[in-house]
């Protein structure tokens, strides 16, 4: 039996808001697994994104434990967490993030200044099929192609696992599909952990592991 690459238990998120408890995790249990393509997938509220950023070491839960290998995330404190997202996980949102006044190979340099071990800039950008974009700006690029420098910029530092939350959530279809098969081949090719939240079930559809979100629950996809 393979040893899981996350192992969560018992996990559970509250926000306050006012007088207003909202219950956003409620006791998610789950493993994980290394190479594996995750998808979650829920509609609006469903918790999601909050399990993908305690995971991604981006929020801490209110109760409940999240395993990395051998590092019990839940118990690190915030300079243990940096060095983990450092170190170990990528990044990929809905909004692109990058800095309009740098050219997209500035962009993914950025990150190499805090990697251990990062490829080089141009070589990321031609995984992602930019290789002649290097020296445009976000304002010269397609949505499509500002995505894929978000991409590059995630995977310049050699990450294990892949966090996108909702990566084609701001494309037309033809695009998000094209980014989709993008991630699909970098997730098989370079052996990178993929989890990736969306409301799209035709991504889901593609998927190699489906979690089903409801209110906080998991109602599909337990460990």
């Amino acid at each position: 039996m393979a040893t899981p690459l996350f192992t969560i238990t018992d996990l559970a998120k509250v926000y306050h808001m006012g007088e207003v408890e909202v219950h956003a995790l409620k006791q998610v249990n789950l493993e994980l697994f290394e190479v594996q393509f995750v998808v979650l997938l829920g509609p609006s509220g469903s918790g999601k994104s909050t399990l993908l950023n305690i995971i991604g070491g981006l929020d801490v839960p209110t109760s409940g434990e999240v395993r990395y290998r051998d590092t019990v995330l839940t118990r690190a404190d915030e300079a243990e967490l940096t060095a983990y997202r450092r170190r170990h996980v990528g990044f990929v949102f809905q909004f692109y993030n990058l800095i309009p006044s740098l050219t997209a190979a500035e962009n993914v340099a950025l990150v190499t200044e805090i990697s251990d071990a990062p490829m080089n800039p141009d070589d990321a950008l031609r995984m992602v099929n930019l290789g002649e974009r290097q020296e445009h700006f976000p304002a010269q690029l397609s949505g499509g192609e500002q995505q894929r420098v978000a991409i590059a910029r995630a995977f310049v530092a050699g990450p294990d696992v892949l966090f996108a939350d909702e990566p084609t959530g701001n494309l037309d279809s033809g695009t998000g599909g094209r980014i989709m098969d993008l991630l699909f081949g970098l997730n098989a090719g370079a052996g990178t952990t993929l989890i990736l939240v969306t409301h799209d079930r035709s991504i889901a559809a593609r998927c190699g592991r489906l979690v089903r979100l409801d209110a906080g629950r998991m109602v599909e996809g337990q460990a």
